[in-house]
């Protein structure tokens, strides 16, 4: 079974995707879109002699090639939802990248929708697909119920993107949805209860502040604290800084049961596994996903990703990470940002129903 392939918008991530696939067996990127020329450019030399696709200037033009099967959509956030609705109108399945939308009333939408569409809609929250992350959640049983989770990401500011779109959170959703969903996103799938209050304290402190695109200055924060009450009595802590380079790791994972804990890092290739009742721990190496044939930019899990994909395609199982995942991840970010703003905890009921 070969399937066809559109990516929809050709910056870092439409490439990236291309880049997978072109190590994927029986698949063809069929044609590509993005307004900008530079862009589909960098496309068509990403794709090498591997594939030949038709180019697009708009996403509508592509979608009416009836020979695409799936359509990776890996254009600016605030531009998700308009794809999404042409896509909804065909019964193409579809990879939306993260985050699904940049606001809850677009989020809704999609999912409503996506109940009724002939094709997969798949969210790409790849970060449950690294291998340290699928090692930490393999060994979760071995330290009882779970109580807390911190994750930590220390790394360099946001990438330039083409026209700066990712520098203005009416584009992103800003930070905590844009890069922070990945991180929400984990919580919701580690934590055995659902959120209902999420307290945040963040600030653009340094990046971007020196900056003007048409007058205008970046808003997009670059540190935050946000802590989140789940209601079983479970939290969580993201601890986020992007001025950060230059340590070890970028990310650090410790998940907390009454038990014991387990710790990993992004990039490491360990998991350190500690008992309570022993007072000892031990390591645990972290074995690579040996389908992985691209590593990218996020460890080899969004070559994972389009193999799981592509498996629910070919089976007609359902998505492994579907469009109440993708909106789950978003609520959390744009709470915590409601929280930034007005000092005070969010309590999710309340912000959901307003």
């Amino acid at each position: 079974m070969k399937l066809n392939y559109g990516i929809i918008g050709t910056g870092m991530m439409g490439c990236e995707h291309i880049r997978n696939l072109k190590k994927i067996p029986n698949v063809d990127v069929v044609a590509i879109a993005d307004p900008n020329t530079r862009s589909r450019e960098w496309a068509k030399q990403t794709c090498g002699e591997i594939f030949d696709p038709v180019l697009h200037a708009s996403y509508e033009e592509l979608l009416s090639q009836d020979d695409i099967d799936v359509v990776v959509v890996a254009s600016p956030n605030h531009t998700h939802i308009d794809v999404m609705r042409k896509i909804f109108e065909t019964d193409k399945h579809v990879l939306l990248e993260k985050p699904m939308c940049t606001n809850l009333s677009d989020g809704f939408e999609v999912l409503e929708r996506s109940k009724e569409h002939q094709g997969i809609v798949w969210i790409g929250l790849e970060y449950r697909f690294m291998a340290p992350i699928q090692s930490l959640i393999n060994h979760v049983e071995e330290i009882g119920d779970i109580k807390m989770l911190s994750i930590r990401e220390h790394r360099f500011p946001f990438l330039q993107k083409v026209e700066n779109w990712n520098r203005f959170n009416k584009n992103t959703g800003g930070t905590l949805v844009e890069k922070c969903c990945h991180f929400f996103d984990l919580m919701n799938l580690m934590m055995p209860s659902k959120p209902i209050k999420v307290y945040a304290s963040g600030s653009q402190s340094v990046n971007h502040l020196d900056e003007q695109y048409d007058g205008k200055t970046p808003d997009i924060i670059d540190n935050s604290f946000v802590l989140i009450d789940y209601e079983d009595g479970q939290r969580a802590m993201l601890d986020l800084c992007m001025f950060a380079e230059g340590g070890k790791y970028e990310q650090e994972i410790i998940l907390t049961g009454d038990k014991g804990k387990l710790e990993t890092h992004i990039p490491g290739n360990e998991l350190l596994l500690t008992n309570r009742k022993l007072n000892s721990h031990s390591t645990i190496e972290i074995k690579e996903d040996v389908r992985v044939k691209e590593v990218g930019f996020h460890h080899g899990a969004s070559y994972v990703e389009h193999l799981e994909l592509i498996e629910c395609i070919k089976t007609g199982n359902q998505p492994l990470v579907n469009c109440l995942d993708g909106l789950n991840s978003i609520i959390l970010g744009m709470a915590a940002q409601e929280s930034i703003k007005i000092g005070e905890a969010v309590n999710l009921k309340e912000f959901l129903k307003n």
